[in-house]
C-alpha cells in the first residue's frame, strides 16, 4: 500500500499580501554539525554569565522585552503562563543571564529537548552592551555549553527583524544556512505585548 504524503506548502512567487495588524519576516535557519575548535569564552571585564535555575515569569518576560523589544521578539510574550513556566522548568532548557554591576543586560537560552540536538533559542544583549566584544564572547560561551552535552547538531534561526548584522554574526561563528522561511504573526505592539514605540524601523499597519 502506497503511503500518501502532503506536499510542502510554499509561498507563491511574487508579492503576497500580509493581513493588517500583522508583521512578516524572512527567517534563515542555520546549523552547526560538528564541535568547533575551542575559542576563548572569557567575557569582557565587568560582565558575568550565570545560569538561572528558577526565574519568575515576570522577571523572565521583563528581561526578554529589555533585550528583544527593538527586534520585535514576541514568541515568549505570546506563550500562556503555564506553557512558559513548564518550558523554563524543563531540565533540558538552560537559561543563562548576562549581568553587569548587578544589572541584567543579556540572555542566553539553550534548548536540548530534542535528542541529540540543541537549539540556540535566544542570544541577545541590551543596546548599551553591544560593540565591545561581548556578543562574540557570549556566542563562544553558547557554543561551548551546547557541545558540552552529547549533541550532533546545534541550530539557530534569525530573521529580517533582528539586528542587521545578526545573520553575518552567526555565519562568522561557524553556523551554515540551510533553509529560508517566511513568518507571519500578529504585531505584538498592537496586542499590548510590546510598547507601540518598539522597533520604530518596522511600520505598524493597523
Amino acid at each position: 500500500m502506497q503511503t500518501m504524503t502532503t506536499p510542502p506548502q510554499f509561498v507563491p512567487t511574487g508579492y503576497s499580501d500580509v493581513p493588517p495588524g500583522h508583521i512578516a519576516s524572512v527567517v534563515t535557519d542555520l546549523e552547526m554539525l560538528s564541535r568547533p575548535v575551542a575559542a576563548d569564552t572569557s567575557l569582557p571585564a565587568g560582565f558575568t554569565l550565570a545560569p538561572v535555575a528558577d526565574i519568575g515569569l515576570d522577571a523572565y518576560r521583563s528581561l526578554f522585552r529589555k533585550v528583544g523589544a527593538d527586534w520585535l521578539w514576541f514568541s515568549r510574550l505570546f506563550m500562556a503562563d503555564d506553557d512558559l513556566a513548564a518550558t523554563l522548568a524543563d531540565p533540558n532548557v538552560e537559561v543563562h543571564i548576562v549581568r553587569s554591576s548587578r544589572e541584567d543586560v543579556g540572555i542566553l537560552e539553550l534548548d536540548f529537548r530534542q535528542t541529540g540536538q540543541c537549539e540556540l533559542t535566544f542570544l541577545g544583549l541590551t543596546a548599551d552592551c553591544t560593540g565591545i566584544g561581548l556578543g562574540r564572547a557570549l556566542m563562544s560561551k553558547a557554543i561551548a555549553l551546547a557541545w558540552a552535552r552529547p549533541i550532533k547538531r546545534l541550530w539557530v534561526h534569525t530573521c529580517t527583524y533582528d539586528h542587521p548584522s545578526a545573520l553575518r554574526f552567526y555565519i562568522n561563528a561557524g553556523f551554515k544556512p540551510y533553509a529560508v522561511r517566511v513568518e507571519v504573526q500578529i504585531d505584538p505592539r498592537l496586542t499590548g505585548h510590546l510598547p507601540r514605540d518598539a522597533a520604530p524601523q518596522v511600520p505598524i499597519i493597523g
